[in-house]
């Protein structure tokens, strides 16, 4: 597990929206949750195919994980650990945008300099 960075999936919507605000609030499922969801690099594409499988206009953030002060590491009912946020985040926090590709079979093109 890589601490430096977090990774949050988010439609263009959600995106452009954090970008004119200056920071980004959550989807519609991390305000239902009360936490904003974030993926370890490794956990990525298991969050892709169980949650936004054949899913167009979509982002990954890469984010800076040090510079959130609230962030968690919380055990799921899987068992596995993953990062949550309990506020929302400054846009400056966010280090790199990748506009996420979907190919025919409805799997997403993660970038190879994230994994």
């Amino acid at each position: 597990m890589d601490f430096k960075y977090v990774y949050k999936i988010c439609t263009r919507d959600e995106w452009n929206e954090a970008k004119k605000n200056g920071k980004f609030v959550g989807s519609k499922k991390d305000k239902e949750d009360g936490f904003i969801h974030f993926s370890d690099k490794d956990q990525l594409k298991d969050t892709f195919n169980k949650f936004f499988f054949n899913q167009n206009n979509l982002f990954l953030l890469k984010v800076d994980a040090l510079k959130l002060k609230n962030l968690i590491y919380e055990q799921i009912s899987d068992g596995d650990m993953f990062p949550h946020l309990y506020e929302p985040f400054e846009i400056i926090n966010v280090v790199a945008e990748y506009e996420i590709t979907l190919n025919e079979k409805g799997y997403h093109d993660i970038p190879t300099e994230v994994l």
